[in-house]
């Protein structure tokens, strides 16, 4: 199932030849669901199990600009550094016995073609998958770790560098929470959709031009992993969220180095679930 905010309201994506179509999830279901995406993440079993079923019903032509965020509230963002080598290598810091692990406040989550205002300083990309939980999960153990897992989406965690790396230790959150520094979408895609859900194409490029490009099957740790490691100590509740890391090729390691322009559009994508775009402007 793929499931989308298409103008506030929670929909059903449906393919029709090389078009996308919208199946309204609170019309469909008779007011059972919906229309409130985020509500749905508290009853997600019953919901997939309906969705699964679903009899034909009418569906609308995707307008692109009406989709938002396909997790707009979250209570919980976490967030992971250092999760690939080659990341953690061009960073300059050893892979970590544990997650390097910081939060983006939720009121930086936008959605797919937002237009972020850029503040002062050094703004920078990195693609990520982001891993919505389905249920309260708390001290969940690895083998079962992915059926506490609504669905995947791509993120953009960009971050102004400067605010980050300002002072005695960095400020990973605040430099990672400016308005609109969290683009996710362009929806959620449940894992049974996925050939091989740990091994996933992820890339972006800027403008044009090629600047990540990996596989999670590279991620130190793997979605099970984090689930097991999170959980351990905060509840995971459902519709939270996790950023789950990106590969090299970020702006500020790059000689010379090269951050977001007002002019650029940056385009993010990972394998089985489509294309995030982000565009810019000067605040």
């Amino acid at each position: 199932m793929k499931l989308a905010n298409l103008d506030g309201r929670a929909v059903i994506i449906e393919q029709d030849g090389n078009t996308e179509r919208a199946i309204d999830v609170e019309k469909a279901s008779d007011g059972r669901f919906g229309p409130d995406l985020q509500s749905l993440f508290e009853e997600w079993s019953d919901f997939v199990a309906w969705g699964a079923a679903i009899p034909s019903a009418e569906s609308i032509e995707i307008d692109a600009g009406g989709l938002g965020a396909p997790v707009p509230s979250p209570r919980q963002v976490f967030a992971i550094g250092l999760n690939y080598a080659e990341h953690a290598a061009e960073a300059g810091y050893p892979p970590d016995e544990m997650p390097v692990t910081f939060t983006k406040f939720p009121s930086s989550i936008v959605g797919p073609n937002a237009v972020v205002e850029l503040p002062e300083g050094h703004v920078d990309w990195e693609v990520e998958l982001v891993v919505v939980i389905a249920k309260k999960t708390f001290r969940v153990d690895r083998e079962n770790a992915w059926e506490h897992v609504a669905g995947l989406t791509i993120g953009q965690d960009l971050s102004e560098r400067v605010t980050q790396l300002q002072g005695t230790l960095p400020q990973f959150s605040l430099g990672k929470s400016f308005p609109g520094f969290g683009p996710t979408g362009p929806w959620l895609v449940t894992p049974d959709e996925f050939a091989d859900r740990d091994d996933l194409a992820i890339e972006c490029s800027l403008s044009g031009e090629g600047m990540q490009s990996s596989r999670t099957s590279m991620m130190l740790y793997d979605v099970p992993e984090l689930l097991v490691r999170l959980s351990a100590v905060c509840p995971l509740l459902p519709g939270d969220m996790i950023f789950s890391g990106t590969p090299s090729g970020i702006g500020n390691r790059r000689s010379p180095q090269r951050f977001i322009r007002a002019d650029d559009v940056l385009v993010s994508r990972i394998e089985g679930i489509g294309t995030l775009t982000t565009h810019f402007d000067n605040s």
